[in-house]
């Protein structure tokens, strides 16, 4: 077994309002059955396993991309919209933060009950990500964070985050069962972050004696660990800057949504009645659910979909974000009584958008782009944790998108 992944995240302070919070819990709920019903329950695990696609996940839920609240209100959000239907869909979230995560292993103890999976394996592991990561490796960050998603057929991760008070930053630790062998046989591909000097590494080759009771740390050439790494470290710049987005990928996609209009569109998604800025955020969120993990290394990207609720880069549009939902909502509906025509035009808007790229030359109006979208943002139901948006003072000239 793997540690798969971690992320580095400038600490954000403040809460998810109630208007978000509901959507994010929907549209999560939505994505994560979308996935599952396309792919496997495995292949939801494997992707809350990738600490980009997670921070991509994210930021097209509305929240502020770079901030380490993204995992605490993520995985909230999984936990009270998915556990409802977990004997449906076969998927299990435990866990949480502060003393929720305290209770992980009782959790998972239940749900070995109700599913005859081993809950007193499930909880050992729980137990051992969570004392590698505290303790076994001392880093800096003490975890107050610890979630463990299983599936009713044993594929498992574990997503925990820990707190450097010194250098005001979270870490994001992710584990993935994936080709499970031993927990004292090697078991991490590599342990990354900013140095922080001399750290105390319990399960490093020189604690043989420790060797049965902490996991050991293989002593790999930096040099490969360097080029192994799956490791995301966000700015501590809260506004979306130009250098944090691949300008191909945001504009061949903005191009699909708003300037394409070829033969096929009409089809595509049987969406007659979106306009363009409703695709925009679908075609985002297709990408999440359809994209392979190379497609997911500028995160803040996906935030182009529904905003941040601070306005970074721009406020949230609820009749957007909505919208999106009832569309995912429907195309899962239809697709469980064998109907899957919306589905399918939901994953051809996202090949649509990724061959627009081949050819696309993007141009450098990055900051335009943003300030028409906040101009813009009263007409679609723009909102921030300050109040609603309004409208410009002042509009200006026309603005060339792409």
């Amino acid at each position: 077994m793997k540690r798969s992944g971690s992320a580095d995240l400038p600490l954000h302070g403040g809460r998810v309002p109630p208007w978000l919070a509901d959507r994010m819990a929907k549209l999560g709920l939505a994505i994560v059955e979308t996935i599952a019903m396309e792919f496997s329950t495995a292949e939801v695990i494997a992707k809350l396993a990738n600490p980009f696609w997670f921070q991509s996940f994210g930021a097209v839920m509305g929240m502020d991309l770079h901030s380490s609240g993204i995992t605490t209100s993520v995985l909230g959000a999984l936990k009270r919209s998915v556990n409802p239907h977990s004997k449906e869909l076969g998927i299990y979230i435990t866990g949480g933060k502060g003393k929720h995560s305290l209770q992980t292993p009782n959790e998972l103890l239940e749900i070995g009950e109700r599913t005859g999976l081993n809950g007193n394996d499930l909880a050992h592991f729980s137990r051992l990500t969570a004392k590698v990561d505290n303790t076994a490796i001392q880093d800096g960050f003490q975890l107050y964070q610890h979630n463990f998603i299983v599936t009713v057929t044993g594929e498992w991760c574990v997503v925990q985050q820990g707190l450097n008070n010194h250098t005001q930053t979270a870490r994001r630790y992710h584990w993935h069962s994936e080709n499970l062998q031993s927990f004292v046989n090697e078991p991490h591909t590599f342990i990354y972050g900013e140095n922080q000097g001399k750290i105390l590494n319990l399960t490093s080759s020189a604690a043989a004696s420790t060797r049965e009771k902490s996991l050991i740390i293989a002593n790999e050439d930096p040099q490969r660990i360097i080029k192994e790494i799956n490791h995301l470290s966000m700015p501590g710049h809260h506004d979306v800057k130009m250098k944090d987005v691949n300008m191909k990928r945001l504009g061949a996609m903005l191009w699909v949504a708003h300037e394409n209009k070829p033969e096929d569109f009409e089809q595509l998604l049987l969406l007659k009645g979106m306009g363009p800025r409703s695709l925009q955020s679908l075609a985002l969120v297709s990408e999440v659910i359809y994209g392979t993990p190379t497609r997911f290394d500028d995160p803040a990207r996906f935030s182009f979909a529904h905003g941040g609720k601070d306005g970074a880069p721009f406020p949230v549009p609820i009749k957007v974000f909505d919208e999106t939902i009832n569309t995912l909502q429907n195309a899962i509906s239809r697709a469980k009584i064998g109907n899957t025509d919306k589905q399918d035009a939901i994953r051809k808007l996202h090949d649509i958008a990724r061959n627009a790229e081949k050819d696309f030359t993007p141009n450098d109006n990055f900051d335009a782009l943003v300030q028409k979208e906040r101009d813009e943002s009263y007409l679609y139901g723009g909102r921030t944790i300050f109040g609603q948006a309004k409208p410009p003072i002042d509009k200006g000239g026309q603005l060339k998108l792409f």
